[in-house]
């Protein structure tokens, strides 16, 4: 069984609190067998609600053929033709410049 998220902690924690004292003022009880019976209802209706509520999806790992390339802010790119999806061009690869050509240059000059 997988552990609990934060969520149904939650959600679960706050069903129990409410529905305890909504079932506690509705009912008038004072007897020690009708708290009890009230309490054990309200655990109950909180353990469903922990149960359903949604899991996160886990998160997809991104292909070869695009994504997002961590630490650069850009989207990976391949030149393998082979696995871009048919009727895609896939360009060459460029020669980037040195870091030192670019200082002092125009930001729209490549």
């Amino acid at each position: 069984m997988t552990r609990p998220t934060a969520a149904q902690l939650l959600y679960g924690s706050a069903t129990v609190v409410f529905s305890t004292l909504a079932m506690l003022l509705l009912s008038r009880t004072s007897s020690g067998v009708g708290v009890a019976v009230i309490v054990v209802a309200a655990l109950i209706l909180g353990l469903l609600v922990a149960v359903t509520v949604p899991m996160p999806k886990p998160a997809r790992q991104a292909g070869p053929a695009g994504g997002h390339e961590p630490g650069t802010g850009r989207t990976a790119t391949t030149t393998d033709a082979s696995a871009a999806p048919p009727g895609l061009r896939v360009p060459a690869p460029t020669a980037r410049s040195a870091p030192a050509e670019r200082v002092g240059g125009h930001s729209l000059r490549g």
